[in-house]
């Protein structure tokens, strides 16, 4: 079991290369280039004066070397692995995240190390191209994020608003999908709702207009008029009608952005809700438990810092 106030691997950086080659490579390694079974690791002759980086291994078929930092989100990077196992897990027990500052203090790297390795992290935990649909009980909704401007009320943001739509669908006791979206118009959020969900699956909104096709799209379609006060009724042969798990998911995401990262460019928003919908997907299982599914998720994934677009400005 993966104890954090005991595992060797969290404060050796070489403890931490043995653990990733053991969960990567349970069977023995695996080159990176060809992907052929034979490989040797490599080792400085007797009397040598070049040393040999420990957990250098070199395969016999393409004859090329590699670590198993090869093709993660660990490639390249000048961060002892041990403190990038911290900052994996750290971000895995964080209910509402934990902010690049918090992680700066607490692995002793720069700050804007810690800014690029949570944005390491988040791209790891996000979820492959979505290849089953939903189905069951499906609550959709939208929402806003980021901060008003003074003067500005409540409710929908108008035109020159910075908040940004975010739209998300939930299955009830199940997985969260959640998708920045430019306009939160009827096509755009039908699109994502047919890609996502299955005829067969019955639909829970509110009263907002861009729904109103969806009693065509699925079996059956309920909604609530929070307008009116409503927020959950009975019908004769429906589910209760309600889209209180798809506000609960909207409470946590919320209180993480505001209260821990403070500030979200519009271009990173889409790594922050992978972040938060990897949680919630995993809630029911133990923070070690989560943070080797997220190792699990680390290869084939590599995020470049010139990828970001920008410098890190926020939390």
């Amino acid at each position: 079991m993966f104890n954090i106030s005991e595992a060797e691997y969290l404060h050796d950086a070489d403890k931490a290369r043995e653990f990733l080659e053991r969960l990567r490579w349970p069977n023995g390694p695996i080159c990176p280039h060809c992907s052929a079974t034979k490989a040797y690791k490599l080792t400085a002759k007797p009397g040598s004066k070049k040393p040999v980086r420990p957990g250098v291994y070199k395969c016999a078929a393409c004859e090329k070397q590699f670590t198993v930092t090869v093709n993660t989100i660990f490639e390249d990077s000048h961060i002892p692995l041990n403190k990038w196992l911290m900052a994996i897990h750290l971000l895995c027990a964080s209910k509402k995240g934990m902010s690049a500052h918090q992680l700066h203090r607490m692995l002793g790297v720069t700050y804007k190390s810690a800014w690029f390795m949570a944005h390491r992290i988040r791209y790891m935990m996000s979820q492959p191209s979505f290849k089953k649909r939903l189905f069951g009980v499906v609550e959709a909704d939208e929402t806003y994020v980021g901060g008003r401007r003074r003067g500005q009320g409540v409710g929908r943001p108008d035109a020159q608003s910075h908040k940004q739509p975010v739209f998300a669908l939930v299955k009830r006791d199940g997985s969260v999908r959640s998708f920045h979206v430019e306009r939160v118009t009827a096509d755009n959020l039908d699109s994502i709702l047919w890609k996502n969900v299955h005829p067969s699956a019955t639909v829970m909104t509110d009263g907002f207009s861009s729904y109103d096709n969806l009693g065509s799209m699925y079996v059956a379609h309920g909604r609530v008029n929070h307008g009116a006060g409503e927020y959950s009724r009975k019908e004769k042969g429906m589910p209760t009608i309600h889209t209180n798990t798809i506000e609960g998911v909207f409470s946590i995401l919320k209180r993480g952005l505001t209260g821990v990262y403070h500030q979200v460019g519009s271009h990173h928003l889409h790594r922050y809700l992978a972040e938060f919908d990897f949680r919630y997907n995993s809630r029911k299982i133990a923070d070690e438990q989560r943070t080797l599914l997220a190792l699990n998720q680390a290869e084939g994934k590599r995020l470049q810092l010139r990828e970001s677009r920008i410098a890190p400005t926020g939390a």
